[in-house]
């Protein structure tokens, strides 16, 4: 009796949503193919961050937005957010001495910043390197640093071991901080939870960031880079608080070598309520990937390297644009932002970019609606990275459930994976926020196969599957932007006090 309710339940919901004739119903396998296919080919070259396969990939997103009418953003360019980028070559060659010891470049230690020349100086051990004036924390008090080098623990505490994006986004805070203090040199002690060799491929090559005049976290010019303590470790003294003899020297044959220009790529679904049209949802999806050959870290061969990136993010971005469409020809009540953001894969500086220049203010965007993934394993599931956190499990649910997909939770907390994507960076502005993702039971080899690997081709993706997601992706859109009240942050989130600041919210 009980399947029989079961499933008079779910035909009589079937039937709800045809009624209503949604748009979405009609979004065909052909036309997401399509999307995918394009986005994805081999002349798309990859769409590392600032190529040419980069900017096609914006302008055909511009493109579909502007052919099914949405709004242009005030302050943008078009359908464009220019994002400026520079390119960035480490230091190629250099020297390590601690007291008597060389190190071995690249085997022991990696620099990537500076250009300092034979400096014979002292260490200082500076815990973590961090600052916070609220808490009154300053890991450099009564530290004489000027002209000596500091050697610092990765990220802001012991907490981040497990967060190599927060490990990241703090070392450029820790940089200045060094800096204005005097220092020469900041070195960062590798402790982290991936491959040494995986580090140094991925760092020690040319790499993109936010340019000087981008953002305030721009990276200053002392010397800086990772130390891989050997064993026996003649830090141990130096962690313990003692004062040592170091000898550092290199020879900086990079820098900065030109301007690189990305963009972001934005439009607008005007909402028909006349009151809730004022608030806005904003739906993100990243559309750069890693590029071709020794650009995108992983293997590859003579016969193919490039690293299409089926799955990270032209699935995504595909969700996005067919959502576009179907918001486009049915509104909500809400405003809808589709926002297609750049430099995902380097670190989140697209939507890190946009949530400090936002072209709508972000007191009006009441949730950030992201898709992103590293692939999927079930074609039964799609998986919310932040399911419990923001009072919108039911609206995700309902928005799933008629095209037969469930719906599961994080499968894998502790790879962080909500603080990896670009949901992250409007979560930290306050913004209530989850990541949908394709079906994810576990990182297990069937991700790991295609997960930034030039196998991630588009003739690998399960066509009725990227339909189904799309399609339901685009309704809990549609459910978002029409529910009565505004998600919040689940009490004693971690982004709970940031989003009562954002939204003057009184705890």
């Amino acid at each position: 009796m009980m399947k029989k309710l079961c499933f008079l339940g779910f035909v009589l919901l079937s039937f709800s949503i045809q009624a209503q004739q949604v748009p979405e119903l009609n979004l065909t396998k052909a036309e997401v193919e399509a999307h995918l296919r394009f986005l994805a080919s081999d002349e798309l070259e990859g769409r590392r961050t600032g190529s040419r396969g980069n900017n096609i990939a914006a302008r055909y997103i511009a493109t579909q937005m502007e052919a099914y009418g949405l709004k242009t953003a005030p302050g943008a360019q078009g359908y464009y957010q220019p994002v400026p980028f520079e390119s960035v070559v480490p230091p190629q060659a250099g020297t390590f001495q601690l007291d008597k010891t060389s190190y071995e470049s690249g085997k022991d230690f990696l620099w990537l910043n500076g250009d300092t020349k034979n400096v014979q100086t002292t260490a200082v051990f500076a815990q973590y390197g961090w600052v916070d004036t609220a808490s009154k924390r300053d890991d450099f008090k009564n530290l004489d640093v000027k002209g000596k080098v500091v050697f610092v623990l990765p990220g802001m505490s012991e907490a981040d071991a497990a967060n190599p994006m927060a490990i990241f986004e703090a070392s450029a805070k820790k940089r200045q901080w060094a800096a204005e203090k005097g220092a020469v040199a900041l070195v960062e002690l590798y402790r982290l939870q991936f491959p040494w060799n995986f580090f140094t491929n991925y760092f020690g090559k040319e790499s993109l960031r936010l340019a000087d005049n981008a953002d305030t976290t721009a990276m200053p010019s002392i010397a800086y880079g990772w130390f891989k303590e050997p064993t026996p470790n003649p830090l141990v003294e130096l962690t313990s608080g003692k004062v040592k003899s170091i000898k550092m020297a290199f020879s900086a044959t990079g820098g900065v070598t030109q301007k690189v220009q990305s963009q972001n790529v934005i439009g607008i679904v005007e909402g028909i309520d006349p009151q809730l049209k004022n608030e806005y949802i904003l739906i993100t999806a990243h559309y750069d990937h890693v590029g071709v050959g020794k650009q995108g870290g992983g293997s590859y061969t003579q016969q193919d390297s490039i690293f299409n990136g089926s799955r990270d993010n032209a699935f995504g971005t595909t969700a996005l644009l067919a959502t576009a469409k179907a918001l486009s020809q049915q509104p909500p009540k809400r405003s809808v932002i589709f926002l297609a953001v750049t430099g995902e894969e380097i670190g989140l500086l697209g939507s890190g970019y946009y949530a400090e220049h936002p072209l709508i203010p972000l007191k009006d965007v009441v949730f950030n609606f992201n898709t992103d993934g590293a692939g999927y394993n079930s074609t039964s599931l799609v998986t919310i990275i932040g399911l419990g956190r923001t009072g919108t499990d039911e609206d995700i649910r309902a928005g799933a459930k008629p095209f037969g997909l469930a719906v599961n939770d994080d499968p894998a907390p502790e790879q962080g994976l909500f603080d990896r994507s670009d949901n992250v960076s409007f979560a930290k502005k306050g913004i209530p926020a989850v990541n949908y993702s394709p079906g994810l039971t576990a990182f297990d080899a069937a991700i790991m196969k295609f997960y930034h690997q030039v196998t991630d081709n588009p003739n690998t993706i399960d066509y009725d599957y990227l339909q189904k997601y799309c399609q339901a992706f685009a309704h809990t859109a549609r459910i978002l932007g029409d529910r009565a009240q505004r998600p919040v942050w689940k009490v004693g989130d971690k982004y709970e006090k940031a989003g009562q600041a954002l939204y003057n919210i009184k705890p």
